[in-house]
């Protein structure tokens, strides 16, 4: 139970911040409730609150009154695709990525805050099954992934010791307990329970339009998570980066968990970066139209920034480069680089980050009757940072495009929406393997009873193969659907 004096130093603490209708109800609540409120208040920084506030309606009123900032496209030096790249200088840029993993320099953080309430889903995204032949969900696709990426970076470089990728997954007050109990009940899909580190985002008060903070009850602030880019502060107060330093990693893969293409840790990416000696870079994939609502990486006012759809006028939306490609192409698809020395650097410039406004319908008790209200248009705002807020601050920064159809699917919605939905996810993945298949030499063609221009049973597992290799064997070899090819024993059967 809290004293007196500390109950009157945390009153006196929030008047002084302008926030003390918090307490309005403190008085009447049993003890319980009090000492729960009194925790709340204790350990949320209101003066970061009121800072991140200022700051924010600052910003967007400046945005609003210059809607016309200076925007350049992306300097060549910083910018390079594997869709123009020759075949050497992929493969130098993967040996180098193989050699840094092998080492064990390298970690990956997945972004796995959101649940999946678009998808008819309550559970966390990653444990979504997109029916595949396997039914294997997100989170086993990338774990299995991180397996046979440790596998191979062993054998190309012939590393005696243990290769280790460290994931690092990022939940939210909401997702963590049932992440955890499905990484459990999966036995870690295989990984080492140890290499497997989870960590939470964090949380912001929701604010009135004045900055004010609701209350949720009259014993519970109204909070929401502070965006994706909550990630950094997040890696600092959850341990994360003490941990990256205790186990001696120097770079570091993030990427968001509904993109079911996802190359985790991906050796070309990291090799490529770290060969720029970048201290930040980002994956994109090359828009498909000027009018494409995606953001883009550009050079806004001077720094490296997303510039959003909406923040280009759509004739510079449409101009092209001498070679007929669009300007402004680099979409982006929160797939980024660290080195661990730019992300122990977040901390000195993270007051000058800028958080966006997002004006919510936020249920709240009624200062004043006591009364729980549930507004039917926006009546405040959730703030948040993006995970590209940081760009501005690199130092160096590079920017890779591939190709869209082997690196990036997002599952964003419903069932039957047809587009960026379960059936484009499984779509894009049994696609891509026949084409691994067609790559090594051989052929899927459909069984009885298959359509054949849907090959809609064919799978390869990510134990088999990360991006391709490793399936030599399967020239002028036909498999007939359905195939699943779940271990390399699979695969032999098939060959011999």
């Amino acid at each position: 139970m809290s004293s007196n004096i500390e109950i009157e130093s945390l009153k006196a603490k929030y008047a002084a911040a302008g926030q003390e209708h918090l307490f309005s109800f403190y008085d009447e609540l049993g003890p319980e409730e009090q000492n729960s409120l009194f925790d709340q208040l204790s350990k949320l920084d209101v003066e970061r609150v009121n800072r991140i506030f200022k700051k924010a309606v600052s910003g967007s009123e400046a945005a609003s009154a210059s809607q016309q900032a200076s925007l350049e496209p992306l300097p060549d030096e910083v910018f390079d695709s594997v869709l123009d790249a020759d075949e050497v200088k992929i493969k130098n840029w993967e040996t180098l990525g193989l050699k840094l993993i092998a080492e064990n320099k390298v970690a990956v953080i997945l972004m796995a805050g959101g649940q999946g309430t678009r998808l008819g889903s309550s559970a966390p995204k990653g444990c979504y099954d997109i029916r595949l032949p396997s039914a294997k969900s997100l989170f086993q696709l990338q774990a299995e992934r991180i397996l046979r990426l440790q596998k191979y970076a062993q054998e190309t470089t012939e590393t005696v010791s243990k290769v280790i990728i460290p994931w690092y997954v990022m939940t939210s007050g909401p997702t963590r307990p049932a992440t955890e109990a499905f990484f459990k009940e999966h036995n870690f899909f295989g990984l080492q329970e140890e290499n497997v580190i989870f960590f939470e985002q964090g949380t912001l008060p929701a604010l009135t339009n004045d900055g004010k903070i609701f209350l949720e009850t009259k014993s519970k602030l109204a909070i929401a998570p502070d965006g994706n880019g909550g990630i950094y502060a997040a890696l600092r107060y959850e341990g994360v980066l003490d941990s990256l330093k205790t186990r001696n990693i120097s770079y570091v893969h993030a990427y968001c968990v509904d993109n079911c293409l996802v190359r985790v840790a991906d050796p070309v990416f990291i090799g490529y970066c770290v060969s720029k000696n970048a201290d930040c870079g980002a994956k994109v994939v090359r828009k498909s139209s000027p009018e494409e609502p995606v953001g883009v990486i550009a050079i806004k006012n001077g720094k490296f920034n997303v510039v959003e759809y909406s923040e280009i006028d759509p004739a510079i939306a449409a101009t092209t480069t001498p070679n007929g490609q669009l300007a402004y192409r680099a979409a982006n698809i929160a797939n980024h680089f660290y080195t661990v020395d730019f992300l122990n650097r977040v901390e000195s410039f993270e007051n000058e980050l800028e958080y966006h406004i997002a004006r919510k319908k936020i249920k709240h008790v009624d200062i004043t009757t006591g009364e729980l209200v549930s507004p039917s248009k926006p009546n405040g705002m959730k703030l948040e940072l993006f995970v590209f807020d940081v760009f501005p601050f690199t130092e160096n920064m590079a920017v890779f495009e591939v190709d869209r159809k082997e690196e990036f699917s997002p599952l964003k919605n419903a069932p039957g929406t047809g587009v960026d939905d379960p059936e484009t996810s499984r779509r894009d993945i049994i696609n891509q393997h026949i084409r691994f298949v067609e790559r090594a030499g051989g052929k899927v063609v459909a069984g009885d009873g298959e359509s054949s221009t849907d090959l809609l049973n064919f799978e390869i597992s990510p134990l088999v193969t990360y991006a391709g290799e490793g399936l030599d064997g399967l020239k002028n070899i036909t498999i007939r659907t359905p195939a699943v090819i779940e271990t390399v024993a699979d695969l032999d059967k098939l060959i011999h």
